[in-house]
């Protein structure tokens, strides 16, 4: 089997927005859908892990895209293991049309959790250290792995929202692409008319879960959008940054 996982998607007409192009929160679903195919069928994906009290978790994710794939494109979204820690495993992905021609990439770094405890465990306990086996070092991925989103106590709250059953995923929390959809809806369409993303990048720190209220906070740096998302303790949930560039 390939180190390298290549899966097909389309973007279908409901998963698009007013402008016909993919929404990004589906493209991150896609992304995250590849990635559970891609350990799945090398034997530690969440199928596993879950009769044995683990699972994966996302913690961070950076997509970068020239552009969003057009209603009933058909691409693929291709992924690898980049490299792996005792906690953490970093994992890039690719979105190319059926002609080669990419469109943008991925990059992202997970934590095993156990899902009684909700504490980090360790990923080589897994099948002797099985992941090492499927470690690509020199498939390219062209985009910065991103940072720290630098936040100053003078960020505006410019919104609070609820959270009800469709934020909540299969590990019991806000699910990871949900704080995506509701990190870019603090923009308006008349915004969207005007500008497109070309970068998403999100650290998650802590959990939340429904009945949480989540509030979002802004701060605008050099061109790029810096969000902190809190809940009703004020306790921080995650940090967002979001790169615009004119249409």
């Amino acid at each position: 089997m390939d180190k390298v996982g290549c899966y097909p998607f389309m973007a279908e007409p409901f998963h698009c927005d007013f402008s016909g192009r993919l929404f990004m929160g589906h493209l991150g679903n896609h992304m995250l859908n590849a990635a559970d195919f891609h350990s799945t069928d090398r034997g530690f994906g969440m199928r596993y892990l879950l009769t044995i009290q683990r699972s994966w978790v996302l913690s961070r994710l950076a997509i970068e895209m020239d552009e969003m794939p057009k209603m009933y494109t058909k691409f693929n979204v291709e992924t690898w293991v980049e490299s792996a820690m005792r906690y953490f495993t970093s994992r890039n992905f690719a979105v190319v049309d059926e002609a080669g021609k990419v469109y943008g990439y991925g990059r992202s770094i997970w934590a095993m959790i156990d899902t009684e405890s909700r504490q980090p465990t360790d990923i080589y306990a897994i099948d002797n250290g099985a992941i090492d086996n499927w470690i690509v070092k020199d498939k390219e991925c062209p985009i910065d792995k991103g940072g720290r989103v630098k936040m100053s106590d003078n960020a505006e709250r410019v919104r609070t929202i609820d959270t009800y059953y469709n934020d909540v995923d299969i590990n019991g929390h806000i699910n990871s692409v949900k704080y995506i959809e509701h990190v870019l809806d603090l923009w308006d369409l008349d915004w969207y008319r005007e500008h497109q993303i070309k970068r998403f990048e999100i650290a998650y720190v802590a959990e939340a879960h429904a009945g949480d209220r989540l509030s979002f906070y802004v701060e605008k740096e050099e061109g790029t959008f810096n969000i902190r998302i809190c809940k009703d303790d004020d306790v921080e949930v995650c940090r967002s940054k979001v790169k615009f560039i004119k249409v």
